[in-house]
């Protein structure tokens, strides 16, 4: 009688997908990444064989994670809430913000709520991309008016208003109004631009 696979390892098939369908990456470029046949990955992929641990660290190294952040190892449950309130903070003169998302390794978006006291920015014109290459930024204005700058290029934002940029581009939020704003920020790090 065959032993039973390790439910760990053998659960691990859908998230290899979605990991490997965020970076972008075909089977053919994890399995040149990875050093596993494109077959096999599409089998895990599937959930028609499990990996052996070997295979699983391989593919792991090839997503860039390792072994214990591909089968979920360093976390808690499959549940994590950030109580409001709770979430870290920092900010410099004017501008406060609190990250909403919980530290967990290998997670590829982070969620911020920005406080913009009249006059305030969240950077400053020439100031470098805090971003990684292909990062996307989402902001919601949740009160409030800012201006968005990317590169050159000004937008002006209103309560309500949504907007989506390429966030490894120079930009910041000026808050140029009389009144204090406050928007939602999304950024999904490191995918690549179609």
């Amino acid at each position: 009688m065959a032993a039973a696979a390790d439910p760990t390892v053998a659960a691990v098939g859908p998230r290899v997908k979605a990991l490997r369908e965020a970076m972008d990456l075909s089977l053919r470029d994890l399995a040149e990444r990875s050093g596993v046949s494109a077959p096999m990955l599409s089998q895990v992929e599937r959930g028609e064989t499990s990996p052996t641990l070997q295979v699983a660290s391989r593919i792991a190294s090839g997503l860039e994670l390792r072994l214990s952040q591909l089968l979920r190892l360093d976390e808690e449950g499959t549940v994590s809430i950030v109580r409001a309130g709770e979430g870290r903070r920092g900010g410099t003169a004017g501008h406060a913000y609190e990250l909403l998302t919980p530290p967990l390794p290998g997670l590829r978006a982070e969620v911020t709520r920005h406080t913009l006291a009249p006059g305030a920015v969240t950077g400053g014109p020439g100031d470098p991309p805090r971003h990684e290459p292909g990062a996307r930024e989402t902001a919601l204005i949740e009160r409030g008016t800012v201006t968005l700058h990317v590169e050159d290029i000004e937008h002006e934002l209103t309560a309500g208003d949504s907007v989506t940029f390429d966030a490894d581009l120079s930009h910041h939020f000026a808050n140029l109004g009389e009144e204090e704003a406050v928007l939602l920020a999304i950024v999904s790090a490191g995918l690549r631009r179609s």
